[in-house]
Order: structure tokens, then sequence, then C-alpha cells
């Protein structure tokens, strides 16, 4: 597997994952109806952010990740990031890949922290391969998300220091 920073020209092998994912309702506390260029603004980053993909040895994009600012201004110095995995694909070591990169990332563009804002409470395999990778849960705001099986469920606020 390769990690490479995103082109527009992935885009589209990003965005049948990213869709079925998002409709799905169950991890990210997104809109389940955007459209394509929607979702091409919401996760396409540029400089000084950034987006990267996985690719596997066919040239397929698997996975990719987004990687920000927290927040402007004084809570700058903390970074965040997203993950998507093409669910084709699950369980191949890609999630964790991408993690390790955006913590790298992270660590050479000179932030104190990551932070995840929004991690849903169910999602045990995201909170399990977070905490593996030493991020805590330093919060959890009830009932935050509506999940279409489980109901309303926790969104768990995540961070480690770099």
């Amino acid at each position: 597997m390769l990690l490479r920073e995103a082109t527009p020209e992935d885009w589209p092998a990003i965005w049948p994952f990213f869709r079925s994912v998002v409709a799905a309702g169950e991890t990210f506390p997104y809109p389940l109806d955007r459209d394509s260029e929607t979702g091409r603004q919401w996760w396409m980053h540029s400089a000084p952010d950034r987006t990267v993909v996985a690719v596997d040895a066919e040239g397929r994009v698997v996975g990719t990740a987004t990687m920000n600012r927290n927040r402007p201004g004084n809570g700058s110095h903390v970074a965040s990031a997203s993950y998507l995995v093409d669910p084709a694909h699950h369980g191949r070591g890609i999630g964790r890949a991408l993690v390790e990169d955006s913590l790298d990332w992270a660590r050479r563009a000179g932030f104190r922290a990551m932070q995840f804002n929004a991690v849903v409470a169910t999602n045990h395999h995201a909170v399990n391969l977070y905490r593996s990778l030493g991020f805590e849960i330093v919060g959890t705001v009830p009932e935050a998300f509506h999940h279409p099986v489980e109901g309303y469920v926790g969104l768990h606020v995540m961070y480690r220091p770099l």
C-alpha cells in the first residue's frame, strides 16, 4: 500500500465509498444526502491542510484522510483529522496507516497535539484504533449523534499530545 497526497483526479475514486459510508449514517456527522461536489469541497483540502489517499498494489484508492488545524487563532496548535476506508478493504491496516501518517504530518507541521471532535461512541473499531495509538477520550457529549440503528448515542472528543 502506498500513501500519497491526493490530487483532484482522485476524487472520482474516493466519492463512491465516501458516499456509501456517509449515507449509512453510522460514523460521520455529515448530512446523509450530500452530492459529489459538496463532498469534494468538504474532503479535498489544500495546503497548509492536507488530504492523502491510500492506494493498493493494483493502483486502486482504498482509503483517504484529511488533516487540518482543529481551530484557527489561539487553537491553531492542535491538529485534527478524519479518515475513510473503503468498506471492501476493511481489516487490512489501512486505517492504522492513515492515522499514523496524520500523526507524522502533525508533528512535522509543528502541532502540539491532535484532537478528534466527534468520534461516534458506537464506532468501536475507530475508538479502539485511536486508543491503541495513544488517544484518550477526554469527554463524551451524550446523545449528540443519531445512529440509524442504535438511536441517540454519544460523540467522544479524543485527544493525544504529540
